[in-house]
């Protein structure tokens, strides 16, 4: 029986958790729309109010991101796109909006081999040593 049994790698995360503090009366008034049903919940009055804020920015924020040349939404960088690069004599100047993966697999040298410059706007998941290695190179 448990031949049958297989781990199944995990899902990552399609959210990042952040924490914010708002004053009391903030905060009883989202409860109160939620009590009235106009939210599920505080968070899905925040992520309302978030998304609210977006669109209505959404006009300079594609402007912001044409000229800043940035990949808007999930960028992985594998080892083997990280080799592949070594071998051409290339280095990467990473500019994401949204998620960056930096593989599991990618080592700290690979990593400082390859790429010179990273910025993030949103998450960037890589193995701590990593982020230390490339810490002079984030903007």
């Amino acid at each position: 029986m448990a031949d049958n049994v297989h781990e199944f790698r995990p899902k990552p995360a399609d959210t990042e958790k952040i924490t914010i503090n708002l004053g009391y009366v903030d905060l009883g008034q989202i409860d109160l729309m939620v009590q009235e049903g106009f939210y599920s919940n505080r968070t899905d009055f925040i992520r309302t109010a978030i998304r609210k804020q977006i669109e209505r920015h959404a006009d300079v924020v594609k402007q912001s991101t044409a000229r800043k040349s940035l990949d808007l939404g999930l960028r992985n960088f594998s080892r083997e796109n990280l080799e592949a690069a070594r071998r051409a004599g290339e280095m990467l100047h990473i500019n994401v909006l949204g998620l960056a993966t930096i593989a599991q697999d990618v080592t700290p040298d690979l990593a400082r081999a390859t790429i010179a410059s990273i910025s993030v706007l949103g998450a960037l998941h890589a193995t701590p040593a990593v982020k230390a290695a490339l810490a002079d190179r984030m903007r």
